[in-house]
């Protein structure tokens, strides 16, 4: 990894902290001035956001091309649980007052039908978040690693922002069309919201204190990754392998043998074609480094790669 992607890879990180800071406290004004419980959990959700992404900022400070070109893995790296557990316990916190206030709203049946601009902010909410989501996947690139984390964040953080937007657009029209069931969406919005927050906080907890240790899979495990190589056009042998294992996940770094008649292009498209074949076959694989080597039958014998030329002796004369 060069220099100028390690940059993209912190600026896209602190892009991510900056949009959803700014969203938390878009939301969190829009839904205190105008009672909605429902856009509160938003906002609660986007700080939650920007903890995560700040928690990975400061437990892997330098996540750089240096770390990965020596092969480093998270497990491995400097662990700074405490930040994390703090800002987890911050938003445990909101999250249990948001679900007392949910569950009290419904209980009592006091509740207020939404107005248009909480609507409107959530929709354009949801629009920044997608904008931001995909400058961020450009800055990336190929980099699976943090490609991977990124839409699995995204993903999570959907789920939230369309169960607010339906529950607060059920509520509204509820109120319109005098249909009084409709209107209990938007706690009900927000209770499922906060114990999204809960869960998920208990989880950043976990990996903080618990984070499981990397170590190297034991060969038999590894066996369907290196069948999976050798299937690749090009590929003449797999010379090495060695498989990772960081808690769910697992990386993976292999030295392949290929025809040395071939230029360096043709090698480096082998090894990108095993590489993404890892990637797709595997989902638990989030990372793939291949080195290439021209195939050494050794002396005296030949490849059968070479068994089309002639310049070269396949015994000894």
């Amino acid at each position: 990894m060069t220099r100028e992607q390690d940059m993209l890879l912190r600026s896209t990180t602190w892009l991510g902290i900056v949009s959803d800071v700014g969203l938390a406290i878009f939301k969190g004004i829009i839904g205190w001035m105008f009672g909605s419980q429902a856009l509160m959990a938003g906002a609660l959700y986007s700080t939650h956001d920007a903890a995560v992404s700040a928690a990975i900022k400061l437990r892997f400070p330098e996540l750089s091309g240096r770390n990965r070109q020596k092969g480093s893995l998270p497990g491995k790296e400097t662990v700074k649980p405490l930040p994390a557990i703090f800002l987890s316990i911050f938003l445990m916190m909101g999250a249990l007052q948001l679900l007392i206030a949910g569950i009290t709203a419904i209980v009592t049946a006091d509740i207020t039908p939404p107005e248009t601009l909480p609507l409107i902010a959530i929709l354009l909410s949801m629009a920044l978040k997608e904008l931001v989501f995909q400058l961020q996947v450009r800055q990336v690139g190929r980099d699976a690693v943090e490609g991977r984390r990124l839409v699995d964040h995204h993903r999570q953080s959907l789920f939230s922002s369309v169960t607010i937007l339906v529950g607060v657009a059920a509520a509204m029209g509820g109120h319109v069309w005098d249909i009084p069931a409709l209107l209990y969406l938007e706690p009900i919005a927000a209770i499922i919201v906060a114990c999204h927050i809960l869960l998920r906080s208990y989880h950043l907890v976990k990996t903080s204190l618990y984070d499981m240790p990397v170590f190297r899979m034991q060969e038999e495990d590894a066996a369907s990754f290196i069948e999976t190589v050798q299937r690749v056009h090009g590929v003449i042998a797999v010379e090495e392998l060695r498989a990772l294992e960081n808690g769910h996940y697992v990386t993976i770094s292999a030295k392949i043998s290929v025809n040395p008649k071939i230029t360096v292009l043709e090698a480096n498209d082998i090894a990108n074609r095993a590489r993404l074949l890892l990637l797709n076959r595997f989902s638990h694989v989030i990372d793939v480094r291949i080195q290439v080597k021209p195939y050494d039958a050794g002396y005296p014998y030949k490849s059968n790669t070479e068994e089309s030329d002639n310049d070269l002796p396949s015994l000894l004369q």
